[in-house]
């Protein structure tokens, strides 16, 4: 069983060490950008593409007309053979918005010996992969605060640059609480540590509008199972807080009571808003979550996403 660290004196500075490994991620970005691309390549041999209605150019099918349309739209020699009208429908060509938001702050740091890379790391392969699925299904995709919309081929260079440079955003455990039009996406990917009620009151701006929006939880094993034992000292690595819980192995069945009721909490504010819940733990493959995200995705859309899609071999 493993046990609770106390921290010694030298580093006794709130979040130090996560904070620090924070900072040096800009190093490792190249490999989390390598590493985003094989999993969007990975992903994309389980899925296939699949036409889906709109303004676009190429004809898709005939379907029965409104009353209201324009007459212009009726396919009169369709309709000659039937008893009723027809309007002629395309394929649909327009790029959605995506937002995206990845947590980069102290709690994002954390690594047990159970998991395979820190929380962070595989935050961004997880974000940066579905932005190279988006925008290869013609999609827009942005970083809320961070990072304007673009539909370019090297999205995944282009965030990994934006978020290099933008420091702040270390600090900020949750995005802008702007409201974002209601044709637009949001996807956010943190550990979603924080009291419920910021993250309600997050969510509900974002979605104000009507927007669309799926949360990916990352989670270290050791974060939902809590297997220590002896006397321990839990520390908040961004605050510095401390709690002195006495016997770990006693009080962790509290504490692992506790993270299933902020869970339940938080995916009935989603609920409610027409949001999606994706519980990521980091000793599982990447493209799990990926797959599950853009599944989701599609099936908002009514099976008419960026790439709309069934799972296969």
């Amino acid at each position: 069983m493993a046990r609770v660290r106390v921290l010694p004196p030298t580093d006794r500075t709130p979040g130090r060490r996560e904070t620090d490994g924070a900072l040096r991620l800009a190093a490792r970005l190249p490999r989390i950008v390598l590493e985003a691309r094989r999993v969007a390549g990975a992903v994309a041999h389980g899925i296939h593409g699949r036409r889906r209605a709109g303004p676009g150019e190429s004809f898709w099918q005939f379907r029965p007309y409104t009353p209201g349309e324009a007459a212009a739209r009726i396919d009169w020699r369709r309709s000659a053979h039937d008893d009723r009208l027809y309007v002629r429908q395309r394929e649909w060509e327009a790029a959605q918005t995506v937002w995206l938001w990845i947590d980069r702050s102290a709690s994002m740091g954390y690594v047990s010996s159970l998991a395979e890379v820190p929380k962070v790391e595989r935050a961004l392969v997880v974000g940066f992969a579905l932005a190279e699925m988006l925008v290869e299904g013609g999609e827009r995709v942005g970083h809320l605060g961070a990072m304007p919309p673009r539909a370019s081929h090297s999205i995944v260079e282009r965030l990994a640059e934006a978020l290099a440079g933008h420091e702040a955003g270390l600090a900020a455990d949750l995005p802008p609480r702007e409201p974002l039009p209601p044709t637009n996406e949001a996807i956010l990917v943190s550990d979603f540590l924080m009291p419920i009620g910021e993250l309600t009151a997050t969510v509900e701006a974002l979605s104000a509008r009507g927007a669309r929006g799926h949360c990916i939880m990352v989670v270290d094993p050791v974060e939902e199972t809590f297997p220590f034992t002896g006397q321990a000292e839990l520390e908040d690595v961004e605050t510095g807080t401390r709690l002195r819980v006495g016997d770990a192995g006693a009080w962790g069945a509290d504490y692992r009571l506790r993270i299933a009721a902020h869970r339940e909490a938080f995916a009935a504010v989603l609920t409610r808003r027409g949001w999606t819940l994706t519980v990521h733990h980091t000793d599982r493959p990447a493209s799990e979550a990926v797959l599950r995200v853009m599944t989701l995705i599609s099936a908002a859309r009514g099976g008419r996403g960026p790439v709309a899609m069934a799972a296969g071999g």
